[in-house]
């Protein structure tokens, strides 16, 4: 593993946390509805759960992704653009779906995190195809 996916998976098993703490809030809404506005409007609860389980999954994927740069075939700053964007993409789309349970204007924020991660997941695609057999690219 290089210093880089070091750094980066580092990072990202910092912000975990508060991805649990996210499903805490969720579970602790769904025992007690009263204490949580959302549960009154399904469309907001589902939003809220849409958030948290994009969180969780992109969040794996972006460390695994972190695990995969480092034998992609690609210049250094599409590496660190890959690297940086697959946590990002993890932000604005749970971030859109937070925020579009309170805020009907959000939506495009799920929009950009999903064309962010679509656009990383092909680009380190592409430089693993292109990878020299056998060996992580320097």
């Amino acid at each position: 593993m290089s210093r880089a996916a070091r750094l980066m998976c580092g990072l990202i098993l910092i912000v975990v946390p508060t991805i649990e703490y996210g499903g805490y809030y969720i579970f602790k809404s769904l025992l007690n509805p009263a204490l949580h506005y959302a549960t009154a409007n399904p469309l907001r609860e589902d939003l809220e759960r849409a958030g948290h389980a994009h969180a969780g999954v992109i969040i794996l994927l972006s460390l695994i992704g972190q695990l995969l740069a480092d034998h992609a075939s690609l210049p250094p700053w599409l590496i660190w653009a890959a690297r940086i964007s697959f946590p990002a993409s993890a932000i604005l789309l749970s971030a859109g779906f937070f925020i579009s349970a309170r805020v009907p204007g959000a939506v495009p924020l799920v929009y950009a995190g999903a064309v962010l991660l679509a656009l990383t997941v092909l680009t380190l695609g592409i430089g693993l195809l292109r990878a020299p057999r056998g060996s992580p690219a320097e």
